[in-house]
């Protein structure tokens, strides 16, 4: 069963996401919150899998929330994807920054936001190809410069990985370029994390573009 969080300051929308995920017999909600100072609270209160979280909300806005869940030692199987009404640049960067999971529109399909909960609490990351091309043109032009040695570690196959990884390839899309099975796809990008200690598969992304390893228009 994958334990859902909803934060959102719109009554209206936390009901509509409640009785969407609720319809599946693999998910519970377990929590709501309107601002992200509840969202934390209700998060270290209940420990689910996934975070739906909102960026506008008062007291503490999604992106600060999303800081502190991270953050937190305690949380560390939390996993949060950031549903927002403003599909611009500088949210999706902050947020991925912030150390979210995911991105998704609040117009999405129905089946989008469903689809979200499950690959996330799967660990995997939630962004489509063309909003992973602008977060990492962002955050290749405005980090400095990160130690290489985190790299170093990994084999040959790992960091062919790590550069599909970094080119927004899913683990099913790895497996079929490289020629793998999904399931020793998957056991590489596990291993990658454990390697550069890196918290997610997004976190990889970002890894490798401070690292130089990926750049902007790098194929």
């Amino acid at each position: 069963m994958i334990r859902v969080v909803i934060a959102d300051d719109q009554q209206l929308i936390r009901g509509g996401f409640r009785a969407l995920l609720e319809a599946e017999q693999d998910i519970q909600v377990v929590g709501e919150a309107a601002s992200g100072d509840v969202a934390v609270d209700v998060v270290r209160r209940e420990l689910p899998d996934v975070v739906l979280m909102d960026i506008r909300m008062p007291v503490l806005d999604g992106l600060a929330a999303t800081r502190a869940i991270v953050a937190d030692p305690s949380l560390s199987g939390v996993r949060v994807v950031v549903v927002t009404t403003f599909e611009l640049d500088e949210y999706v960067t902050d947020a991925i920054l912030a150390g979210a999971s995911g991105f998704l529109v609040k117009d999405a399909e129905p089946a989008e936001l469903i689809r979200a909960v499950r690959v996330v609490a799967e660990g995997d990351a939630l962004l489509s190809p063309g909003i992973t091309r602008r977060l990492l043109d962002r955050v290749a032009r405005g980090t400095r410069p990160a130690s290489a040695s985190a790299i170093d570690a990994l084999t040959e196959r790992e960091r062919e990985v790590l550069s599909l990884i970094a080119a927004g390839l899913s683990n099913d899309e790895i497996a079929v370029k490289l020629f793998l099975s999904p399931l020793t796809a998957k056991t590489h990008v596990s291993r990658i994390l454990g390697k550069t200690g890196v918290r997610d598969r997004v976190g990889l992304v970002v890894l490798a573009y401070e690292t130089g390893f990926a750049r902007p228009g790098w194929r």
